[in-house]
């Protein structure tokens, strides 16, 4: 169970025809409250999609009651007509649920630069209604509609729960198999808690969340137009949590969902783990890790089980990092393969035929650490992205 694991959240995943394959296309999550409380990391893509605009003036509003997502089409750069869509969406969702159009966030997914049918959006509005007021709303059967209605290129649908001993609930669903670049927020994710919290203290707990799970998911260096993590708390459990461990139960929940998402990066054969230690900031350290993470040489390198530990210094040496380019060490998968920029071990007691794969890099700048996850570059990636038009 995921996004209806708290207490006071209904869903539902329908068939609108948006996809070709009349697969789940259209998710509803309502927050019955009592509170509304929200809060909402977007892409800072300067080309953003019509739900995003849209979707930011809501928050303006301060009250959240719904959120609803499709897949089978991003609704970017597609005009007038596609904010007339997404507003339109917003309303139907509204009257079915009698509250504000103003309450309501929409996401959208899938090509950009093609019209949504808002007959089948309005008609798959209908049908989620439907089955939010259903009596298995709340189930672990409607979350999973709800986390499947929202895959594109996924091959399985992601979602994560945790309830704190105190009594209070979070639980998540997430989206994402290519484009996962940080902008933020990488995807678009549903996250639910039944703790009594503002928006004030969600926010502050979403954003110290993105900021070291989904923020550091590097996958293919290209950010979406349409990405957005929205919180939502209803305050059903009645307990007060705790700001700090909220956000530390977060944070483990956005880490969960950001594994998932690299787990299922299209056409991936390795995870990789770049991570960086002895920098002399955070920031240099996320930076050289994400240089690492962005390197083709590196990433094809890693799909052909070639510890090819040059790629890294090389790539290490495009930042604007502190550190002595002749006193970095390098390890692969525990092999010490450099140390102080010279040869190490033999680059041939790597192994790399696990799918798990760990890059240690030492600095020896200061005592920052940071960690980027990714993915190898695979003739699957290529061939998927060049079928599929997204």
């Amino acid at each position: 169970m995921s996004v209806t694991a708290p207490a006071g959240f209904t869903a539902a995943g329908v068939t609108a025809g948006l996809k070709k394959s009349g697969g789940l296309d259209l998710a509803v999550v309502q927050n019955l409250g009592p509170l509304t409380s929200a809060a909402t990391v977007f892409t800072t893509n300067r080309c953003k999609a019509n739900p995003v605009v849209w979707s930011e003036q809501v928050m303006r509003g301060g009250v959240v009651r719904a959120i609803v997502l499709n897949s089978g089409g991003a609704n970017c750069y597609t005009g007038s007509i596609g904010f007339q869509t997404t507003h339109a969406t917003a309303e139907a969702v509204a009257g079915r649920l009698e509250i504000s159009a103003g309450e309501v966030l929409v996401c959208s997914t899938g090509l950009i630069g093609e019209q949504l049918d808002l007959g089948k959006l309005t008609a798959g509005v209908w049908d989620a209604s439907l089955a939010l007021h259903a009596d298995n709303a709340a189930s672990a059967d409607a979350s999973l509609a709800a986390a499947r209605a929202i895959m594109t290129t996924d091959t399985t649908p992601k979602q994560s729960a945790h309830t704190s001993p105190a009594g209070w609930t979070i639980g998540g669903m997430a989206k994402g198999a290519g484009m996962l670049a940080p902008g933020l927020a990488t995807m678009l994710v549903v996250l639910t808690t039944d703790a009594v919290l503002d928006s004030g203290q969600l926010d502050t707990a979403l954003r110290q969340a993105t900021r070291v799970t989904f923020d550091r998911l590097d996958s293919d260096g290209c950010m979406s137009t349409n990405d957005t993590v929205t919180l939502l708390g209803s305050g059903a459990s009645g307990v007060a949590a705790d700001p700090a461990e909220f956000a530390a139960a977060l944070t483990a929940i956005c880490q969960d969902l950001t594994l998932q998402l690299q787990a299922d990066a299209e056409g991936s054969a390795h995870d990789v783990a770049i991570v960086v230690q002895g920098a002399d900031s955070e920031t240099d350290a996320v930076t050289v890790a994400r240089a690492v993470s962005r390197s083709n040489l590196f990433k094809t390198a890693i799909f052909g089980n070639d510890p090819n530990w040059g790629r890294v210094l090389a790539a290490v040496g495009t930042t604007d990092a502190v550190f002595d380019p002749y006193g970095i060490d390098v390890a692969i998968n525990g092999v010490q393969v450099c140390t102080a920029g010279e040869p190490d071990q033999p680059r041939e007691l790597v192994d790399l035929t696990p799918r798990a794969v760990t890059v240690l890099i030492d600095l020896h700048a200061g005592v920052a650490t940071a960690t980027i996850w990714t993915n190898d570059l695979t003739h699957a990636y290529v061939e998927e992205n060049s079928a599929y038009s997204s």
